[in-house]
């Protein structure tokens, strides 16, 4: 019987100690930094992809160049 109730009372702690964080995914504030953290994230995507479009363009002009230098020969 003991056990029991002292599941029950785990259980009805554990529920009452993460009932704030569920409260707070409706909330504004965490809204807005949900919000402010996807709009870094995307930046970050972006710029990673920039670097890696940066990095293949010199590549490709290089071989046009090699391809260009081997067809007037």
């Amino acid at each position: 019987m003991s056990n029991s109730m002292g599941i029950a009372s785990v259980f009805v702690l554990s529920s009452l100690l993460l009932s704030p964080l569920a409260m707070a995914e409706e909330s504004q504030a965490f809204v807005a930094r949900n919000a402010e953290l996807a709009a870094v994230h995307q930046e970050a995507r972006e710029a990673v992809a920039n670097q890696s479009d940066a990095v293949k363009a010199p590549e490709q002009t290089v071989s046009k160049v090699s391809i260009d230098t081997n067809a007037d020969s």
